[in-house]
């Protein structure tokens, strides 16, 4: 798995190949960063759609700001590449990463997704592939993050089960 250094160096090569690059590095006005050698729990939030129809997302916002008020935890953001990035991406074995970090999903301790339609389904798989990780629960491992899945899609959460390790039913910042 690259780590954080590797991952920036490849995005050097590859973001001028593809459209919309700004989608891919983060750095927006209110974003997080916090010490990662100093925080206890690591979460990853995906949205699993590009970052232009995330981003105006409500719910990712909400749950971002009150993980992150947490001193001892850290929550970090990504999203679905288009189809030009994700190419190139698997053609440079550069694993789904996060935003403000360039962290490899794989290192996180916590992956949650939301789901806000059912269309997105299949997004959440291609993001757990695109992260390295195996795509049914029952293949992964302590040494795997917890995949979590909550949102208006998630209320009937049988046909993500084999995938999801649980599921937030409600409203994610109450849970």
């Amino acid at each position: 798995m690259l780590n954080r250094i590797e991952i920036k160096k490849k995005l050097k090569a590859i973001l001028p190949t593809v459209v919309k690059p700004g989608r891919y590095f983060g750095g927006e006005f209110n974003h997080v960063v916090k010490n990662w050698d100093e925080i206890g729990l690591r979460m990853a939030l995906v949205f699993p759609d590009i970052y232009d129809i995330g981003v105006p997302n409500l719910g990712i916002s909400i749950l971002y700001e009150t993980i992150n008020e947490r001193p001892d935890t850290l929550c970090e953001r990504a999203y679905v590449p288009w189809l030009d990035m994700e190419e190139a991406m698997r053609e440079n074995s550069l694993p789904l990463y996060t935003l403000e970090s360039c962290t490899p999903l794989a290192e996180f301790d916590v992956i949650g997704f939301t789901l806000p339609y059912e269309t997105l389904y299949t997004n959440v798989l291609n993001a757990i592939d695109l992260a390295g990780l195996p795509l049914r629960s029952t293949d992964r491992n302590d040494s795997h993050p917890i995949i979590i899945a909550g949102g208006h899609a998630a209320y009937n959460p049988e046909p993500m089960s084999a995938f999801i390790d649980a599921f937030v039913i409600g409203e994610g910042e109450e849970a």
